[in-house]
């Protein structure tokens, strides 16, 4: 298969982005052919060079809704699938889903839509997630499949009548294994702490910081990785809470599965999300995870058996559970294997691969037989 692998942004580099890298990575690997075409610049569009997959940067393609820049990536999308001509188009988040759908239909190329979270999801303002449904609504009759990588984000779509059930698919996300080297030891001590995330407001890192706050007498120090345009609120707010010796902002990481290993509890404050990749980045390393119970987390962390859940923005039980960790390294032993144990047989890099190019497949074969038969009808009638 000749596939095109779509993604609004290269920056930053995010879920969709690693998954969509993956995912070329291994087509390739099957005989397959891909492409990415994505916008903006950075590490993703780097790393895909140096594995020599081929990468067509557009100009227009933006996040933001832009009429007058949309129609320009409109232009730019439909001109590029011309010259490409794909057998299928694989649309990652919402502009790019959007806007390959519109043209692959024009163009008559299937297109399979993959949800990273939808802009509707719990935790959106109301307006915006009301815009996103309705604009949802209208394009997905226009997506020859579309997976969602969790359950949850697939009963929301059935639940906001996005498209019928037999057009609606969840395949988990996956992640490749890392070295033994690579595994963490959570039962060390001290403990340090770990949290993946952009200072972005999607992310809850002030919850994390206050829950924190009151246990500034107990051994113990946290790891922030990743930039945005909130790092420098939150360095504010940890000087004033008077957690600087104890919090280390390391910025963007190549080498977070490094970072993880010499972690013992995984954390993720958060106020939405799809299926975060950086959870199961920490069951697959082995650690305990203790994440807000947003979106599909609770489908990958099991509730007092490979960590814990906890309510959005609620800073006091996020603490309690740190607690029990902190004073536990046999329960952060348990829950770290536990969670290990349930990566090994749900989330691995190959079951999501395999899944995902069978529904590939799948597309392609429809299509083809929808190809041949509409054929079959104009020759009939010619006769």
């Amino acid at each position: 298969m000749n596939i095109a692998l779509m993604v609004t942004r290269a920056d930053p580099v995010g879920g969709a982005q690693i998954h969509v890298r993956d995912l070329a990575l291994a087509a390739r690997e099957h005989g397959h052919a891909p492409v990415i075409i994505t916008s903006g610049s950075g590490h993703f569009i780097e790393d895909l060079r140096a594995e020599q997959i081929p990468v067509i940067v557009l100009q227009h393609l933006a996040a933001p809704i832009s009429p007058l820049r949309d129609v320009r990536a409109l232009w730019e999308v439909d001109t590029t699938l011309r010259r490409l001509r794909p057998d299928l188009v694989a649309a990652h988040s919402s502009k790019a889903g959007i806007l390959a759908r519109l043209v692959g239909r024009r163009l008559r190329i299937p297109v399979i839509f993959t949800v990273h979270g939808w802009s509707f999801t719990p935790g959106i303002a109301p307006l915006q997630a009301s815009i996103y449904r309705g604009i949802e609504r209208l394009v997905a009759p226009l997506s020859s499949k579309i997976i969602t990588v969790s359950e949850f984000d697939r009963q929301l779509a059935l639940k906001a009548r996005i498209a019928p059930a037999d057009r609606v698919v969840t395949v988990y996300n996956g992640i490749p294994d890392v070295a033994s080297a690579r595994r963490a030891a959570p039962a060390h001590e001290p403990v340090r702490l770990v949290m993946v995330a952009r200072f972005e407001p999607q992310k809850d890192h002030e919850t994390l910081l206050q829950a924190l706050a009151g246990l500034a007498d107990r051994l113990w120090e946290l790891d922030l990785i990743g930039d945005g345009p909130l790092r420098s609120q939150m360095e504010d707010l940890t000087a004033s809470l008077r957690l600087s010796t104890k919090v280390r902002f390391l910025g963007h990481r190549t080498d977070v599965d490094r970072c993880l290993a010499e972690a013992q509890i995984s954390v993720l404050a958060t106020n939405w999300e799809g299926f975060p990749l950086t959870i199961l980045e920490a069951m697959r390393a082995g650690l305990p995870v203790v994440a807000s119970s947003v979106g599909g987390v609770g489908e990958a962390v099991r509730d007092e058996q490979s960590g814990y859940l906890v309510p959005r923005g609620d800073a006091i039980q996020l603490r309690d559970r740190i607690v029990r960790l902190l004073s536990s390294p046999g329960l952060r032993a348990i829950m770290g294997a536990h969670g290990r144990m349930v990566w090994e047989q749900n989330f691995t890099h190959a079951l999501m691969v395999e899944r995902t190019l069978g529904i590939y497949r799948q597309v392609l074969e429809n299509s083809r037989g929808l190809g041949q038969s509409s054929a079959g009808v104009v020759a009939g009638l010619s006769a």
